[in-house]
């Protein structure tokens, strides 16, 4: 079926989320709230109960189709194949099909597709109802169309959207954040540090510096000569390899998986896990709407304009 020029640019008005956990649940929620028909796919769909308001649960594909599908079930690349093979065969080509996965390769993802130019990644944060960004990444052939009206859409739900137009594993977020954690856990590993240490620079230096600067801005500010030289010592005795943390591995194989089973970096016995995770709900909330108006009353003549820096453009 070919796709008409128009049905590229139509603005997507239903949505259909397939995978009702907490992500998923998340992103139905700031869909509906943003005035969208949004349904969630899931085989739980009759005893799902105190959905967010404005979303409809099914256990079948809804015989409308949908203008995106916004995939967020588990991380296994068979399983979700299998869902865009279903979603091939039962919707036109006009539906956009998206991935919320974190770090699955889109290129495996997508491979075999019918219409591979209608599929990309849709990357959120948890939680995904707080966050006011999302990545949108192109898949091998996405065209440029698809990732503009996703765009728009995610707009329209109060996200500013992160695109990249290539299908980097792991994209901006994750492997910013990946990178961070692993040099973290080598130095618990090896005794360097202790998890509560880590924290406490996450929380009380790096996390309000980068809250007002972000990460280069700051290295901007306070002068790049410092920072070059201190890359060229510290960078070589970074922990460099490419083998996840083997003491990570092993929590998460003893089943010392975090807050849901009471043991993990800390031990959560005894702590209420519905009142942390709003805890934590309501304090980003908090920061984010501080931060939002901060930035509003910018003084004027402060907001620099962003460099392409690379020695060799493409």
């Amino acid at each position: 079926m070919a796709v008409s020029s128009s049905d590229k640019t139509k603005s997507i008005r239903s949505v259909l989320i397939a995978g009702a956990g907490v992500m998923g649940l998340g992103i139905a929620k700031s869909f509906a709230a943003g005035g969208f028909e949004t349904w969630l796919l899931s085989r739980r769909a009759a005893t799902l109960g105190d959905l967010p308001r404005g979303v409809r649960a099914t256990a079948d594909l809804p015989k409308n189709a949908p203008d995106l599908v916004i995939e967020s079930i588990p991380e296994e690349l068979e399983l979700k194949r299998e869902l865009y093979r279903r979603l091939e065969a039962a919707y036109p080509a006009t539906t956009l099909i998206a991935t919320n996965t974190s770090g699955l390769d889109l290129v495996k993802l997508f491979a075999g597709m019918k219409h591979p130019e209608r599929f990309l990644g849709a990357h959120y944060f948890q939680p995904a109802e707080v966050f006011p960004m999302v990545e949108v990444i192109a898949g091998p052939k996405t065209g440029s169309g698809a990732l503009d009206r996703v765009a728009a859409a995610m707009a329209k739900t109060g996200k500013q959207s992160i695109v990249m137009r290539t299908p980097v594993i792991g994209f901006l977020f994750n492997r910013i954040q990946h990178a961070i954690l692993h040099e973290a856990y080598h130095l618990v590993s090896s005794g360097a540090c202790t998890v509560e240490d880590v924290d406490n620079v996450a929380r009380l230096a790096l996390g309000p510096r980068m809250c007002i600067t972000g990460l280069l801005q700051q290295k901007d500010i306070s002068g790049l000569t410092v920072h070059a030289t201190a890359q060229r010592g510290i960078v070589p005795a970074l922990a460099h390899d490419n083998t996840p943390n083997p003491d990570v591995q092993a929590m998460v194989a003893r089943g010392e998986i975090g807050l849901p089973a009471g043991k993990g970096f800390y031990d959560w016995v005894g702590c209420d896990a519905r009142a942390v995770r709003e805890q934590v709900t309501g304090r980003l909330n908090a920061l984010i709407d501080f931060l939002n108006q901060q930035q509003k009353s910018d003084r004027p003549g402060t907001r620099p304009k962003p460099r392409d820096i690379r020695r060799t453009k493409k």
